[in-house]
């Protein structure tokens, strides 16, 4: 896995977004590593994360300022993250809210996820520039809290 590694000030161009980035994110994802990962790698663009290591978790961020982009595994304690979807997108609140799937499942999920309203679909292990490329596609270019 590449997220070991912080990203070649080179690779800032994969996200091009204008700086400073002040897009808020929530990263529902229950193993430690990979989230201090994945945070680093979006920190060090310039982008606000807030993490929750379970559904529950998950569900109570998503009562507080509202983030502008969701990353949800979907294998995470508490609850399947397919649940996590199903009710943020029955919630008016965060019905519009983009979520990006990440997953070591596989390509098997990747349909019940893009049907329960998932955006993209990440398959774990994935690098750096695949991360910010999601980003990019999700926020398509807005670079303001909620979206």
């Amino acid at each position: 896995m590449t997220f070991g590694r912080s990203i070649p000030r080179a690779s800032r161009t994969v996200c091009s977004r204008p700086e400073p980035m002040a897009a808020r994110l929530l990263l529902v994802e229950d193993h430690a590593t990979m989230r201090e990962a994945m945070r680093m790698i979006l920190e060090g663009e310039g982008f606000s994360v807030d993490e929750a290591p379970d559904a529950a978790a998950a569900l109570e961020a998503l009562r507080g300022d509202l983030p502008a982009l969701v990353f949800l595994d979907l294998n995470i304690p508490g609850g399947p993250g397919l649940d996590v979807l199903a009710a943020m997108k029955t919630d008016r609140a965060t019905s519009t809210i983009p979520v990006i799937v990440i997953t070591a499942e596989g390509e098997e999920s990747r349909a019940a996820a893009i049907d329960a309203g998932a955006i993209d679909y990440l398959t774990k292990p994935f690098g750096p520039h695949a991360l910010l490329r999601a980003v990019e596609r999700a926020l398509g270019g807005s670079s303001s809290p909620g979206g």
